[in-house]
């Protein structure tokens, strides 16, 4: 063997290889965290809000008695509120609905926000004045993904939802822990 030194060039591929490599999963990582094409598109939703199925008339059900509690036959608003911004401007209105099948969802009319990388849709125990910049408060409920940042919109409120403890509906970046808005939903 040689003990002659080695041309510079192949000293510095294969460090050159590693600082490419780096920097492309660097750059991948970065845009899959912030998803910067977010800031430049629009999704609009609109969402008829769910009516009662109608009912096919049993051939042996029993003919209905004055004792058995009846549904409401429209749906029936229980709480309403506006947005506020927080990190981003956000308006538009939030409705907490009874449907006359007994379930309840969280209405979004005329909702216009900015889209994010993992934005979505919570109620909260605090008022809008606090979940909308930085906290959820003790046990937020997670109803799902926003499904567009413009339009009208429906999410379905589990059932056994403390709804009296509900103070809020909040937009929600879940990856930066930050409140796109909220919206104090005041009881009807």
């Amino acid at each position: 063997m040689s003990d002659a030194p080695r041309p510079p060039g192949r000293v510095l591929r294969p460090a050159l290889a590693a600082v490419t490599a780096m920097v492309l999963l660097g750059a991948g990582f970065g845009l899959y965290l912030f998803a910067p094409w977010k800031a430049f598109t629009d999704t609009t939703v609109n969402e008829a809000l769910p009516a009662a199925p109608a009912a096919a008339p049993a051939a042996s059900a029993p003919a209905p008695t004055a004792t058995a509690a009846a549904a409401p036959a429209q749906p029936v608003d229980l709480a309403r509120g506006s947005f506020r911004s927080g990190e981003h401007t956000t308006t538009g209105t939030a409705r907490i609905v009874r449907l006359p099948d007994g379930t309840a969802v969280l209405r979004l009319e005329d909702l216009d926000t900015s889209e994010g990388p993992d934005v979505r849709v919570y109620l909260s125990t605090l008022p809008a004045e606090q979940s909308h910049l930085s906290s959820l408060g003790d046990g937020p409920i997670e109803l799902d993904r926003l499904k567009g940042n413009h339009g009208n919109q429906n999410y379905a409120i589990p059932p056994g939802t403390d709804l009296a403890a509900v103070h809020s509906a909040v937009i929600w970046c879940k990856r930066f822990s930050v409140g796109f808005g909220a919206a104090d939903l005041t009881a009807l």
